[in-house]
């Protein structure tokens, strides 16, 4: 479009060039809104599609096939969404069966196995109530803030933080072939 051709007190051409987020999602949830019927309810679960994520991943915009209009709804989801997770099929339901308030379930997975553009190794969890194993192939990382304690699979343990405490009421032993300080 050219910049000239805008008719007066239009916006300008960056304005038009560069649009939000928002603002391309804004025609397909005006669609949405002004075509939901009152009065129907949905009792089950619904297969949908995820057209888009808001807000950094915490809205949802989905579609699915019995919606009156073709826009996209805002939804609220009970699991992580990620950008790899667009286009895929979703499992919904619907806050006391109201079309116009969905809750994403999950995403489906694909005949590939996975949404993501890899699946991610295994991690194996066993907890008996007395004790957990966590077991990870290369390396298991626990991480806050600035700290970390990090298991190798070559043996190596790293423990790395902006201050360390090591304290014991017995012995407090430091073993090693050798041992380096400073």
């Amino acid at each position: 479009m050219n910049p000239n051709d805008l008719p007066a007190g239009a916006a300008s051409a960056t304005d038009l060039c560069e649009p939000t987020g928002a603002d391309l999602l804004l025609p397909l949830l005006a669609a949405a809104a002004s075509s939901a019927e009152a009065g129907t309810r949905i009792a089950g679960v619904l297969i949908g599609e995820l057209l888009a994520l808001g807000d950094d991943g915490a809205t949802a915009f989905v579609r699915y096939q019995a919606q009156s209009g073709a826009g996209a709804i805002a939804a609220r989801s009970a699991v992580d969404l990620h950008r790899s997770h667009i286009g895929a099929a979703v499992v919904l339901m619907f806050e006391q069966g109201d079309p116009a308030r969905p809750i994403v379930m999950g995403a489906l997975r694909g005949r590939d196995g996975w949404p993501a553009a890899s699946a991610p190794d295994n991690v194996e969890v066993d907890a008996d109530g007395r004790r957990l194993v966590v077991k990870a192939g290369d390396q298991l990382v626990l991480r806050c803030g600035q700290a970390s304690i990090t298991l190798t699979k070559a043996g190596k343990v790293l423990i790395d933080g902006t201050y360390v405490c090591s304290r014991a009421s017995g012995t407090n032993r430091v073993k090693g072939a050798s041992i380096q300080m400073n």
